[in-house]
């Protein structure tokens, strides 16, 4: 199995799309999602220094229309990406990128509002002295132990021993004067504290705009790096973008999952190397792919043909079908086949062994056909019942 992951802030470096501007259509389409963000990012992804691209309001666009327009390199023709992709999954601002390239909104919806994001974090940031420090080792109760003492948050939990703690500046020091045991600590060179409380402010203008954004259930499986569930809902996919702005990204539940989706192959668009370093440690044996330049896109689709596998979403349209969101025992709720169901009805939930999981019906619709059986273990993504659109509605 393929899954294609999109790398968060932190991830770009200086003149990181220089080799990419060569190709005049590359250069275009950044051209164009540059018109819609209001930023030369052509300018900025080749010849604006480090501190310049580390800004907030830059990174986060610039960021999210690489791995766009690297996409496109990369499967010139959309629709077979969906029959060869496993999954998707970003970190922290990846996620807008991965949400528009599985078609939950568009490339030029997500281009809007990560704009809208990137100023308005950068603004929330400004408001309180705030910054993240990465938490290398050290025994895990005894991390978490030491940041909630000194009032921090766990803003990125990306692997076993591997934390981001963020805070206000006083609380940092606190805890970098009084380190846990074992625990190597590495300030971030960042904004604020990202994914936390502070961000609060942020939250409100995404929610703001989110009404006037038209959702699509996503092509393909989307795990959501706020708990490591499969997203099958645009709907849900786009409340997730709001509101992950102040909460953990927990891209630890995300490796957990593409552990149970059975991966064998990671590909990461650029700028890449980040989140296919974290795989390699995280998960033995899955071979990994940095697209980092364009001199390497044949490899690259050597790499997507050997591990890419036609998706189970792609052989019925997407609005038909509900799947699971986590590995776990699936407990049905909802009548048999011919039952009309309403819009948000629940036909069932997903019980693990961490938390139990609803599995709604968004729309409604009329049940064609059950796919499991009650108290069947599923994986996630794995479908679960076929729905007819022509339902009773709401």
């Amino acid at each position: 199995m393929l899954i294609i992951v999109a790398p968060g802030q932190g991830a770009q470096s200086p003149g990181f799309l220089i080799p990419w501007m060569e190709d005049p259509l590359f250069a275009e389409r950044i051209g164009w999602l540059s018109a819609v963000a209001g930023l030369d990012l052509g300018h900025y992804g080749t010849l604006a220094d480090a501190d310049t691209i580390r800004d907030t309001a830059i990174a986060q666009p610039l960021l999210v229309a690489s791995g766009l327009v690297a996409a496109l390199s990369l499967f010139p023709h959309p629709s077979d990406a969906f029959g060869r992709i496993g999954a998707v999954a970003g970190h922290s601002v990846g996620e807008i990128t991965v949400a528009a390239g599985s078609r939950a909104i568009s490339a030029e919806q997500a281009m809007v509002l990560v704009r809208e994001r990137g100023k308005a974090m950068a603004h929330a940031a400004a408001a309180t002295p705030t910054g993240m420090t990465a938490v290398l080792g050290g025994d895990a109760a005894e991390v978490m132990a030491a940041l909630t003492q000194h009032g921090l948050t766990a803003a990125n939990v990306n692997a076993e021993g591997q934390i981001v703690a963020a805070g206000t500046l006083e609380q940092l020091a606190a805890f970098a004067a009084d380190p846990p045991a074992k625990a190597r600590l590495m300030p971030l060179q960042v904004a604020g504290a990202f994914h936390t409380e502070h961000m609060a402010p942020a939250v409100g203008v995404l929610a703001a705009l989110a009404p006037a954004v038209s959702t699509h259930d996503p092509r393909t499986a989307l795990i959501s790096n706020r708990d490591g569930k499969v997203i099958h809902d645009g709907h849900d996919v786009l409340r997730r973008i709001v509101t992950q702005v102040a909460n953990p990204v927990r891209w630890d539940l995300c490796l957990e999952t593409m552990r149970n989706l059975g991966v064998t192959g990671i590909l990461e668009m650029p700028p890449a190397g980040t989140l296919t370093g974290i795989a390699k440690r995280a998960l033995p044996g899955v071979e990994t792919f940095a697209l980092k330049t364009p001199d390497q896109l044949d490899a690259a689709k050597a790499f997507v043909e050997k591990h890419g596998d036609p998706s189970p979403m792609d052989i019925h349209p997407t609005w038909r079908m509900l799947v699971s969101p986590s590995k776990g025992t699936f407990i049905r709720h909802a009548g048999a086949e011919g039952d009309a169901l309403l819009a948000k009805a629940e036909v069932g939930l997903v019980r693990s062994t961490r938390d139990e999981t609803a599995v709604v019906a968004p729309y409604g619709g009329t049940i064609v056909e059950w796919l499991v059986e009650d108290g069947d273990l599923v994986s996630p993504g794995q479908p679960l019942i076929r729905l007819h659109p022509e339902g009773v509605s709401a």
